[in-house]
């Protein structure tokens, strides 16, 4: 396992330089989710989705979007199973996440996102969104759900 994969969320949080963005990839079988959060980790927003075509071409666009945003490290949402086991999608993700660390020195972490997609999509359903906009939104906002729920976990920490 690489030094910059897998770390606890507290060992995530003490690694990231103090001014840095952190990303939240929500990853799926045709799409990842991005969202950023601001550099005083307080609010995440959702920022794109990316089309999974190769892996590689998806590196490239994270690679160009660390460097023009700055980030300092990865959330990864871990799509575990309603009793909290992990199944063959956690497993994809964790896959994915070993192929991420040969791309980038960045730490990477994981966070429990059980039902971030069907929140995101209820948002934007009760938004408004049409059909074609929800399909297009749904990943990154659930990104940014992934993401807003591991900055709350962290000043929740910082504060007590």
């Amino acid at each position: 396992m690489t030094s910059n994969l897998g770390n606890s969320t507290d060992e995530f949080f003490k690694s990231i330089p103090r001014g840095k963005p952190i990303a939240a990839l929500d990853i799926g079988s045709k799409t990842i989710g991005l969202a950023i959060s601001d550099t005083t980790l307080m609010i995440a927003t959702p920022l794109e989705t990316i089309q999974r075509t190769k892996f590689k071409l998806a590196m490239i666009k994270l690679k160009k979007l660390e460097t023009y945003w700055n980030i300092g490290g990865y959330v990864l949402g871990l799509p575990k199973n309603m009793d909290g086991t992990e199944g063959p999608k956690c497993q994809s993700v964790r896959s994915f996440a070993r192929n991420l660390s040969q791309f980038t020195t960045l730490p990477i972490t994981f966070w429990d996102e059980r039902l971030s997609t069907v929140s995101a999509e209820k948002y934007l359903l009760e938004t408004g969104a049409s059909r074609k906009k929800r399909a297009l939104k749904k990943d990154n906002f659930a990104a940014s759900i992934i993401l807003q729920t591991v900055l709350d976990y962290f000043a929740n920490s910082r504060s007590l």
